[in-house]
């Protein structure tokens, strides 16, 4: 029945080598042990806990990337992108077909998620048993575990609503019949579990430098805000925001481009990511870069160009008159620089190589010294500038599973940001204005003086400018209520969306419209009673038996 995987897979292993930049990280498999004796000692427990972290990615870009990516192509902020392979991963979901319960990107998702649920769950209950002397050390290892579980749980219900919630270590038996309960009820579970965590947890300035990347307190209040932001708790969220502000252990990088810079993992910006090393022995280091990087066939091989920014967000910057974040956040087709590259030469010779270099010249009209993304196997032509890593920092196999480019989950211009929004939602504009304006001066635009609605719009367009590719956009305009009571989504797809209008248009853009290997039509199909969630995997409900039923509208 329900997760009779999950519990035969993990239940004996105690230990996974994963992908991490700490000390804490970096274990040696310790094989498969009983968990009747384990748990017998510290070193036992942080190594059971270093197996609930590595959940966080599983070390691999097929397991939990794929759906990070797949919810980007479903907003209005990025394509499926790669028109040179097979789309059947993504395409069912990422334009709204209707047909996704058999998705494997939403199914591997789903397992993975509650195979990390099920880590914590041990994490919890077996390290109390721990022999560990020290016993605040012991409290801070289950308060870490309550954290990660909390995080599972979130990603769970953001996606797909109403989730099994299972607590403890069960055997197969005792989840036959297992039902979903409803999205408050893990709501309440995840609020407990941060609540809980930041009590026990130490500030990012009580760890060493060889821990940094566990769960701080100021990691647990700032997903404790984003999760009552999430159901329009908006003086609950205020309260967890303002405290992290308050306690001053974050702040935001001089520098915009610093943000997701390579040099500057673990910054005084994030509250929290997911620490990647390299390793050419053991295959360790994250997936992204490469996921994302654009697909030209000359070397550098840069990637496979999946999860494509659309000229639709670019023009958002373009209207903003933001050109500094606009250049950190697009490589676009035909540039003669990207931003932070020093060997820029590199991709410009490598783009000459093309077959249809002099064709793309001459019919574009590009400088013949520029990088092309090629237009014929890209729908948009541009890639994401985030996960790009320059040339000099590449680690000589560059490769999936193998950058050191760690991942943010979240990060201090997201809680000012969200402190903005709630602010503004329980009429403090004064405040509002404050924390929004503050994240607009690092990249140079004039202070926003309006209130009420307009404010609400500017934060909502700050959020999509500062933090676009980040795995935030598609349940920001899952969640907020447009003037005309709508959700923002059936605004921008539909049939009338103007998402879809823009790029069926005359004026959409010229390498979006030209290749057709993605229709530009995304979204046309979207159903607002059905694509506010994922469907549930189906093998999820076969396997119950029927106890877990399916979203509305799904087939």
């Amino acid at each position: 029945m329900i997760m009779k995987k999950i519990i035969y897979i993990i239940a004996l292993i105690t230990s996974v080598t994963f992908a991490g930049c700490s000390d804490f990280l970096q274990e040696d498999v310790r094989g498969q042990e009983n968990l009747d004796t384990y748990f017998q000692t510290e070193e036992e427990a942080e190594s059971f806990l270093t197996g609930c972290y590595s959940a966080l990615t599983y070390g691999g870009w097929w397991q939990i990337n794929k759906l990070w990516l797949l919810s980007e192509m479903c907003s209005d902020d990025c394509w499926m992108g790669n028109t040179a392979q097979d789309q059947g991963d993504y395409i069912s979901v990422a334009h709204y077909q209707g047909n996704g319960q058999s998705n494997e990107a939403i199914a591997n998702f789903w397992q993975y998620r509650y195979k990390g649920i099920l880590r914590c769950n041990i994490a919890i209950e077996r390290i109390p048993e721990a022999s560990i002397l020290d016993k605040e050390k012991q409290s801070r290892l289950v308060a870490e575990a309550r954290f990660l579980r909390a995080f599972y749980y979130f990603e769970l219900v953001k996606n797909f609503g109403d989730v099994p919630l299972v607590t403890g270590f069960v055997m197969p038996e005792e989840v036959e019949g297992i039902t979903r309960s409803e999205a408050s009820t893990i709501y309440k579970f995840i609020e407990d579990d941060l609540v809980a965590a930041s009590e026990v947890l130490p500030q990012r300035s009580g760890y060493a430098d060889t821990e940094l990347g566990r769960a701080t307190r100021g990691a647990a209040l700032g997903l404790l805000g984003k999760v009552y932001l999430y159901q329009d708790k908006w003086q609950e969220a205020r309260d967890a925001f303002k405290t992290v502000i308050d306690e001053g252990e974050y702040d935001l990088l001089a520098d915009f481009g610093d943000v997701w810079s390579i040099d500057h993992n673990n910054s005084k910006e994030s509250l929290f990511e997911v620490q990647f090393m390299y390793s050419e022995t053991y295959a360790l280091g994250g997936s992204l870069s490469v996921i994302t990087g654009m697909r030209n066939s000359s070397d550098p091989g840069d990637g496979w160009a999946w999860c494509q920014p659309t000229s639709d967000l670019e023009n958002a910057y373009i209207k903003a008159g933001d050109d500094e974040r606009l250049k950190w956040t697009i490589i676009k087709t035909g540039c003669t620089e990207i931003a932070g590259e020093d060997n820029f030469d590199v991709f410009a010779e490598n783009s000459k190589k093309m077959g249809s270099y002099d064709t793309y010249i001459k019919k574009y009209g590009w400088d013949e010294n520029c990088c092309i993304v090629d237009p014929e196997k890209h729908k948009s032509a541009r890639i994401n500038r985030k996960f790009f890593v320059p040339y000099a920092k590449r680690p000589a196999n560059y490769n999936t599973d193998k950058v050191p480019l760690n991942h943010r989950i979240l990060r201090y211009a997201d809680v000012l940001l969200m402190y903005a929004e709630a602010c503004n939602e329980l009429g403090d504009d004064v405040t509002a204005r404050t924390s929004l304006n503050k994240v607009r001066s690092r990249v140079h635009l004039p202070n926003v003086t309006v209130s009420g609605n307009d404010l609400r719009k500017a934060i909502r367009t700050e959020r999509r400018l500062e933090l676009a590719l980040e795995n935030n956009r598609l349940y920001d305009i899952r969640r907020w209520n447009d003037d005309n009571g709508k959700k923002v989504i059936c605004n921008l797809m539909g049939q009338n969306g103007s998402f879809v209008l823009y790029n069926t248009g005359s004026n959409a853009d010229i390498y979006e419209s030209e290749n057709q290997g993605e229709p530009s039509n995304k979204g046309i199909s979207f159903n607002e009673t059905r694509d506010l969630l994922f469907p549930i995997p189906l093998y999820e409900i076969t396997m119950s038996g029927g106890s877990i039923t399916q979203n509305p509208g799904w087939n």
